[in-house]
């Protein structure tokens, strides 16, 4: 059985790059690269951005009331999203190093780029700014909570959860104290 998981997981991996290949064949097709993780548009694809943008006034125009009613509260949402980076923040930077849990380092998850399309106006690219972060932040905590959960409690749930984490599927299975064991005492040989 084991062979059989270790299969469906090298498949998924493998479609996994498939995916990724998709996603750098549209980038070529849209007309830009990646520099490391700065974005570079061609000239001609800037100009075509910038004859898209929606003014500010003509974008206000549209919004619905709910929509102006509500942001102030999904805005408001950056202070509990700031202080959850912030307290695992200090977590990982205390508590991993004393367990030798490797760090889940913040830029794999954060990504804020999209305030530099140029299409976008203001609004819409402070609205960009924002779920990039919050979006990023929930990612990250998440991986910091995977790896202190691989660390700890490395069992599987006794029904299915869900959209699991990466490290998930390494777990032992629900109700195998061999396995739970076996991996304890490499957990303390490490």
């Amino acid at each position: 059985m084991t062979e059989t998981l270790d299969k469906l997981r090298q498949n998924i991996r493998e479609l996994q790059e498939q995916l990724e290949e998709e996603y750098r064949k549209r980038r070529d097709a849209i007309e830009y690269s990646l520099k490391g993780r700065k974005v570079v548009f061609q000239s001609d694809t800037k100009r075509w951005h910038l004859g898209h943008r929606e003014t500010l006034l003509r974008y206000l125009s549209h919004a619905r009331l709910f929509e102006v009613v509500t942001a102030p509260l999904i805005y408001s949402l950056i202070v509990p999203f700031a202080l959850m980076h912030l307290w695992v923040w200090v977590y990982q930077a205390v508590c991993f190093p004393l367990y030798r849990i490797p760090k889940a380092p913040m830029r794999d998850y954060i990504r804020i780029d999209r305030h530099h399309l140029r299409y976008l106006n203001g609004i819409e690219k402070l609205n960009c700014v924002y779920c990039g972060y919050c979006n990023g932040v929930v990612a990250w905590v998440r991986e910091v909570a995977a790896r202190t959960e691989a660390h700890w409690c490395p069992i599987k749930h006794a029904s299915r959860v869900e959209g699991t984490h990466d490290l998930y599927a390494e777990f032992v299975d629900y109700g195998d104290p061999d396995g739970y064991l076996e991996r304890l005492v490499k957990r303390r040989e490490r």
